[in-house]
């Protein structure tokens, strides 16, 4: 097939495009190089450094024999993304391509606002380029399980079957999400399920849990292809960043009590779902959801099973969460849709944490400390 990976520069839309080459398919990647320029705003750079992504195609080429196609430009130039579209002619759009991280939509109104309009405004250009072009495609979107934030009953794979006064129906489970990023991903996904219902269109809508790790077997393979590891507590990931600071000999900083669960999964996963929700796509007119998760742990147990697997001493620092959201909540979720598809998970364990750790040591001089500690605070954005 031949697979177009919008934010194909990213933490997971690289890795995501060299797996998808190294099963057969043709694979182009798109990416405005926005998500670097956050680096540079925030000054911070990958604990691993990365290589720029004509050298990635360039090693990748020579490495597997195999070619990938890029395009480098913005879906909020919707000519661009027409003519990129209609250029490769894919089969189906895995979309990574959003400003992706709750903390810097909540820095202040011009973030929140930059998160809404590029993440709302540039899926819609692609829903319309989709339909005018080739409703045949099949969009795979990459959602998260933040939209539906902490309901007090299980939460179900993007539908629920509701009855109400003697009557039933099959609705979009409510959500409740908790950042304007995660609002975003509300957004995208009613907006995606009107185009399927209105136009026709096929669209899988994938909502993840928390990714964690930095290699998968493609990226591996050659130093010049490593992605990107996050661990700033703007942008990166708990488990990562919690690995990090052990490493470093600096306390893991659970936010408030750390009885928030969070739902987890690794990068290998993460690619590999992707390839089957491509291989195994959606039929003309159906929005399905997945739950793209393997398995949950509250932040504290996470930070717990850090300090257990780490070969010295370890503190866990509690800070006042800067978040606003439940500290203890009931939390259920159905996640077996891609399970049925053939996801054989890699469930957390002492050697991929262990494995970790040594990434973390061989790069430990290129982390800034103090981009460790939270500087963003949901409250904070509201000037007085």
């Amino acid at each position: 097939m031949r697979v177009l990976v919008l934010g194909g520069d990213g933490y997971l839309g690289w890795p995501t495009a060299l797996h998808l080459s190294d099963k057969g398919h043709e694979v182009a990647v798109l990416d405005n190089f926005a998500r670097r320029g956050h680096d540079a705003e925030l000054g911070v750079e990958s604990l691993v450094p990365i290589e720029s992504l004509a050298d990635r195609i360039t090693a990748w080429k020579e490495v597997s024999g195999q070619t990938i196609t890029s395009y480098e430009g913005d879906l909020l130039d919707a000519e661009f993304l027409y003519e990129a579209v209609r250029d490769f002619g894919p089969d189906a759009v895995v979309h990574y391509a959003e400003q992706r991280s709750a903390p810097y939509s909540m820095i202040d109104r011009e973030h929140a606002v930059y998160t809404q309009h590029n993440n709302v405004v540039g899926t819609l250009n692609l829903l319309y380029a989709i339909a005018e072009i080739d409703p045949a495609i099949h969009l795979v979107k990459l959602g998260t399980m933040g939209e539906y934030g902490t309901p007090n009953i299980d939460i179900e794979e993007g539908w629920l079957q509701l009855e109400h006064n003697g009557r039933s129906d099959r609705v979009l489970f409510p959500k409740r999400p908790g950042s304007f990023y995660h609002l975003t991903k509300v957004h995208d996904s009613h907006n995606i399920e009107f185009t399927c219902r209105a136009w026709g269109l096929r669209a899988t809508d994938l909502n993840q849990g928390v990714v964690y790790g930095q290699q998968t077997p493609q990226t591996a393979l050659d130093p010049r292809l490593a992605t990107r590891f996050d661990y700033d507590a703007v942008f990166g990931t708990v488990l990562n960043r919690f690995v990090i600071q052990a490493v470093l000999g600096q306390p893991l900083t659970v936010y408030g009590k750390g009885t928030q669960t969070r739902g987890l999964i690794d990068i290998r996963d993460t690619v590999e779902c992707i390839r089957l929700a491509v291989e195994h796509p959606a039929e003309p007119g159906e929005f399905r959801v997945f739950n793209q998760m393997t398995e949950s742990l509250p932040v504290a147990g996470i930070a717990e099973l850090v300090a257990d697997c780490f070969p010295g001493p370890v503190q866990i620092e509690h800070l006042e969460n800067p978040r606003t959201e439940a500290p203890e909540h009931y939390y259920n979720v159905k996640h077996t849709g891609l399970v049925e598809l053939g996801l054989r998970p890699h469930l957390l364990s002492d050697t991929l944490i262990e494995s970790m750790f040594d990434i973390v040591g061989a790069n430990k001089h290129r982390v800034n400390p103090e981009k460790l500690r939270p500087a963003v605070r949901w409250r904070g954005a509201l000037k007085s």
